[in-house]
């Protein structure tokens, strides 16, 4: 992934690995815009304070679970980053259809915008729960994982590389 000079978008931006993968990226890249795509408005505005010498930075509050809005924040998009999920083991058992949409759906969601908006590269986290889950939250990431991987498959048109780190 060319991060210098390309159009970034992550989605769940504003959680703990967005937080490190924004700086990170900030510090040894030149990212032309850099988009923290999440629905918390203010660890977004937090982020914003932290990061304001950053002309580059922009915030969009969006869902995964919304493919309409996904579609819209993509367009001019090079490379997403796919970290938003539902983590927390007991959230995810205590709200399974919550996690679900989430998770699986989200998944699926940032996998169609993105081949609708011809994304370059879309890396996807996964968890070590993912590997032989013995819960949903495990269960819904290895789907998910299973859903990336295999849309390697399908998109030979636009050729959008999809992976699962």
């Amino acid at each position: 992934m060319k991060l210098n000079n390309s159009n970034i978008l992550i989605t769940g931006g504003t959680g703990s690995f967005g937080k490190k993968f924004v700086e990170l990226t900030l510090k040894n890249y030149k990212p032309n815009s850099l988009i923290i795509y999440s629905r918390d408005e203010i660890k977004q505005w937090e982020m914003r304070e932290q990061f304001k010498a950053f002309r580059n930075i922009k915030f969009f509050i969006g869902d995964v679970r919304d493919l309409s809005r996904l579609n819209s924040s993509l367009s001019n998009i090079d490379h997403v980053v796919h970290a938003a999920a539902t983590k927390i083991v007991p959230t995810a058992e205590s709200n399974p259809s919550e996690c679900i949409k989430t998770n699986i759906i989200g998944a699926m969601n940032v996998i169609e915008a993105s081949i609708n908006n011809k994304i370059k590269s879309v890396v996807a986290l996964s968890t070590d729960k993912a590997c032989n889950p013995i819960n949903l939250y495990g269960a819904s990431k290895l789907a998910s994982d299973k859903l990336f991987l295999a849309s390697n498959k399908f998109d030979t048109k636009n050729a959008t590389k999809f992976s699962v780190v």
